[in-house]
């Protein structure tokens, strides 16, 4: 389980026709935020729709009228009532000002309503308990631990679903976003602090995962692959992941921190407990960040192939 082939492997063992099915049936769309397939993507979702549904209640008669003052008073209507002196009409402009008023309020209510529900920091009520992740963003790839598991992987994140998880995240360069299209919202990871997010994949799949603000030479390469499988897949994935031979802790840290692009996927079988604190502490130091010239070949902690 130590090198990303062997990873790609057993994901694709385990997930079998499943996965296939998926990428067949998602087509363009696999990983459009139209497309969720977790409870706050599918709230993501519904804010979006509602919001553009309000919003063409007033463009689309505002379209039609327009069209339909301009046939009325041409040049050649004669019923058309020409008044060069009309200067002011009280109701008129109550007409004009009160729809875009009360649209500007229902969606603002919309809005409002809706981002309370979605806090970030808001837990995800589940059955079962939420699996725990820390996420550290760094150039050019993306760090996932599980200290539940005392495990890690870089630039791919297996995840069980049906089940709530909860995301700590900080970067460990500079500025950088968090975003997994199908399963909800995006959220900023910076230096030295940290932040929480809640997730949960409804269905089995593969979901791309990225960066969405730009970081440097590496950026549109900073990519990863959620992958979304039963619970017993992941206790069984979790069980050969530790059995890999890389160690993730204040010596081998550093080593991976360097700039890279490009980084195939891979598991680290044993992690430092709280280097995740330590990273956000800057007890570890903090990477030097986008430099002309720089990124150069795949990193990986010591200890693998």
């Amino acid at each position: 389980m130590g090198d990303g082939p062997g990873t790609t492997r057993f994901l694709a063992q385990r997930l079998g026709a499943p996965l296939g099915l998926m990428s067949l049936l998602g087509g363009c769309s696999s990983a459009s935020v139209l497309n969720p397939a977790g409870p706050i993507a599918g709230a993501n979702r519904t804010i979006l729709v509602n919001a553009t549904v309000i919003m063409l209640v007033i463009i689309v008669p505002t379209i039609i009228a327009t069209l339909a003052f301009a046939w009325w008073y041409r040049e050649g209507n004669a019923k058309a009532d020409y008044k060069p002196d009309f200067v002011y009409s009280g109701r008129i402009e109550l007409l004009v000002w009160s729809i875009p008023l009360l649209t500007i309020m229902f969606l603002g209510g919309v809005i409002w309503i809706g981002s309370h529900q979605l806090d970030p920091h808001k837990p995800i009520a589940g059955k079962t308990a939420p699996l725990e992740v820390q996420v550290v963003a760094l150039d050019w790839k993306w760090l996932f631990i599980y200290p539940q598991q005392g495990i890690a992987t870089v630039n791919v994140l297996p995840l069980p679903a049906g089940v709530p998880v909860h995301f700590r995240l900080t970067s460990a360069s500079v500025m950088n976003t968090f975003f997994i299209p199908r399963l909800g919202s995006q959220i900023y990871t910076m230096n030295g602090m940290e932040t929480q997010l809640w997730l949960q994949a409804d269905k089995v799949g593969s979901y791309p995962g990225l960066s969405a603000h730009f970081s440097g030479d590496g950026f549109p390469r900073m990519r990863f692959q959620a992958v979304a499988m039963p619970p017993q897949q992941f206790a069984a994935w979790t069980a050969q992941a530790r059995a890999g031979g890389r160690v993730l802790d204040a010596r081998t840290y550093p080593l991976l921190a360097k700039q890279s692009q490009g980084v195939k996927p891979f598991t680290i079988g044993a992690v430092q407990p709280n280097i995740f604190d330590a990273i956000v502490r800057q007890q570890l130091p903090p990477s030097a960040g986008p430099q002309e010239g720089r990124g150069g070949p795949d990193v990986k902690p010591s200890g693998g192939k």
